[in-house]
């Protein structure tokens, strides 16, 4: 089945509702024949009841792939749904349900649950939660036949059978080539006698890609393949590894020149030129990226990764002896560059990687490789596909609830007139909004809910703007659904949630530079020298001190009381806006020098001899 996602990326997509019946029906089903029911059932082989469920899982996924041009030409929600529709709808769901419990994790179950339960006893909840009668025949048809709201076909599971499935085939490619040696020994030689260093590399890795793709969730598949595996192998813990790659990747649409395809659509919308808004967003850039490496970095102090030995360092020659595998990933990004689709772009990079790899014997992929290739690419895309399936789910019944549209109102009224107020509670409308919507389509929502209301405030419209996008952006890394930090823990085996708080620590430089985008313009480049540097410098140091609190390092472990005083005076600078620009820079520069300096001093007095 991976490998029919491939042909399909080079030579063209079935129509869209059929394809995306076939991308369930090809690995809905795998989840039950490969992750046991329980605990204690048997691991070695699927019962009776496992293949029960996985036949019953498959049967509505092959009835749309059939039938996609009667999905295509329903009327939503006008056409009859009758007793057949139901019978299908329920088993989509119940069995979605427990594929979701079996190979992703529970939580995301319940929330699918509450999502479809808020449907059906809305009408009896007070205030702004109160919604129209949803008949159970609504209900179901809204979470599985409703492609365009969301539901299990909607646009996620479109992205997923298309562009994101070619990805994780080129990251399998890349790994049966040997290109994870070659990133291993890279980054063992370039930062191996640095503390952390590896990870460091990852960071820069997954950032340099993602400059060019644009997707947090196909960054996180490509590089998080030879990233993640390297980052636990040095220490971090599965869940640490799963954020920082998620963080990494999708602050890769934060980072000039590409920035994705929210960044072209706000040229449009705005009518500003797309090189004024790669300008105002390249400092921005830059922090997040710094942000990340400092939080591995002091992550790593504290851990005590230990610089790798002289021996365990190889030497360079190695590392040019796999430097031809690098071709294929230049191919993407050379394609990508272009504007070449990424699904088509990701087919030739796996068509380039098997022909490169047999520059040399020590990389040649036979078939055994290619095949076991294809496997691992499988492995990995069933729990994503059944993961996105749930997320469209808990999508649709926002939607259909006109909760997601109710929230402009809402948060203009709770808001009062105060400025921080409405800045706070739009950034959580948008990490709502977020919730396992692409950012493209997130930020297009919430733009038209909370710009015209920041603009009535006096905020310029690009500074408006770019406060949004940064926490659609955001919202593929923040909890309760994270498609970025979810893709990055199914490479890392680790839990979805506890990864996706990690990815929201590592990437708390969104946070602070999306509000910085309101109150301190001179970030995006505007005003003198001085002002734009003195912006710059109270978000350096501001962040230095965030996320050193947080790790409880800076160049020792830091006590509690400490660790609290760093980080509130980093808070400050980051958010106390309330207080003139150069008030916030003194604040941080004299907290991190007297920390600074009382750490260093300590480490003096308390040093052997």
């Amino acid at each position: 089945m991976a490998g029919v996602h491939l042909y399909f990326g080079g030579f063209g997509f079935p129509e869209p509702i059929g394809m995306r019946g076939f991308h369930l029906l090809a690995f809905v089903p795998v989840c039950f024949l490969l992750w046991p029911a329980l605990k204690t059932s048997r691991m070695d082989r699927p019962t009776l009841l496992d293949w029960a469920w996985a036949v019953a899982s498959g049967l509505p996924h092959a009835w749309v792939m059939w039938n996609w041009d009667v999905v295509s030409d329903r009327m939503e929600y006008v056409d009859p749904f009758g007793p057949f529709y139901m019978l299908l709808g329920i088993t989509t769901i119940v069995t979605l349900l427990e594929a979701t419990r079996r190979a992703v994790e529970p939580g995301l179950a319940c929330m699918i649950i509450a999502s479809l339960l808020y449907m059906l006893l809305g009408p009896w909840l007070p205030g702004v939660l109160n919604t129209r009668v949803f008949t159970w025949s609504e209900i179901v048809e809204s979470a599985w036949l409703v492609p365009t709201a969301g539901g299990v076909y909607g646009p996620l599971t479109g992205i997923v059978a298309t562009t994101i499935a070619v990805f994780i085939l080129f990251g399998s490619f890349l790994q049966a080539s040997g290109t994870g040696r070659l990133f291993t020994n890279l980054g063992a030689a370039a930062a191996g006698r640095f503390s952390g260093g590896p990870a460091k590399v990852a960071v820069v890795t997954s950032g340099l890609f993602g400059t060019m793709s644009g997707s947090s969730v196909s960054n996180v598949i490509t590089t998080g393949a030879m990233t993640i595996p390297l980052m636990i192998r040095i220490g971090y813990a599965p869940a640490v590894a799963a954020g920082i790659e998620a963080a990494a990747s999708v602050g890769g649409a934060l980072m000039p020149p590409v920035m994705g395809a929210a960044a072209f659509v706000m040229a449009e919308i705005t009518n500003i030129p797309y090189s004024e808004i790669v300008v105002a967003a390249a400092i921005g850039g830059v922090l997040y990226y710094f942000a990340i490496l400092a939080a591995v970095h002091f992550e790593a102090k504290k851990l005590g990764l230990r610089p790798m030995t002289r021996e365990e360092v190889p030497p360079w020659r190695e590392v040019l002896a796999d430097a031809h595998l690098l071709i294929p990933i230049g191919v993407l990004v050379w394609l990508m560059g272009a504007r070449w689709s990424g699904n088509y772009a990701a087919f030739w990079a796996c068509m380039a990687m098997v022909a490169v790899a047999f520059l040399r014997r020590r990389s040649r992929m036979g078939p055994r490789q290619i095949l076991a290739a294809l496997i691992n690419a499988g492995l990995t895309m069933a729990p994503l596909a059944v993961t996105i399936a749930g997320a469209g789910i808990v999508v649709s019944c926002l939607t259909a609830t006109g909760m997601v549209v109710a929230f402009g109102g809402i948060i203009k009224g709770l808001a009062g007139g105060s400025l921080p107020l409405l800045l706070i509670l739009l950034a959580a409308t948008v990490l709502v909004l977020g919730m396992g919507i692409p950012t493209t389509p997130s930020y297009i929502i919430a733009a038209a809910i909370g710009v015209p209301q920041l603009i009535e405030m006096g905020i310029p419209m690009l500074a408006a703007h770019l406060f949004i996008f940064y926490f659609a952006v955001l919202a593929d890394a923040t909890p309760p659904v994270a498609a970025a930090a979810f893709a990055a823990s199914a490479i890392a085996k680790s839990g979805p949630t506890i990864s996706s708080l990690h990815a929201t620590r590592f990437g708390i430089a969104g946070f602070t530079i999306g509000f910085a985008f309101i109150y301190d313009p001179a970030i995006m480049f505007q005003g003198s020298a001085w002002t734009i540097f003195a912006a710059t410098a109270t978000q350096v140091a501001a962040l230095t001190l965030i996320t050193s609190a947080w790790a409880g390092f800076l160049l020792r472990p830091l006590g509690w009381p400490l660790r609290l005083l760093v980080g509130a005076a980093g808070l400050f600078g980051a958010f106390g806006h309330v207080v003139p620009d150069d008030a916030r820079l003194g604040v941080v520069i004299i907290m991190l020098g007297l920390a600074f300096t009382g750490q260093w001093m300590t480490r003096l007095r308390t040093a052997p001899g």
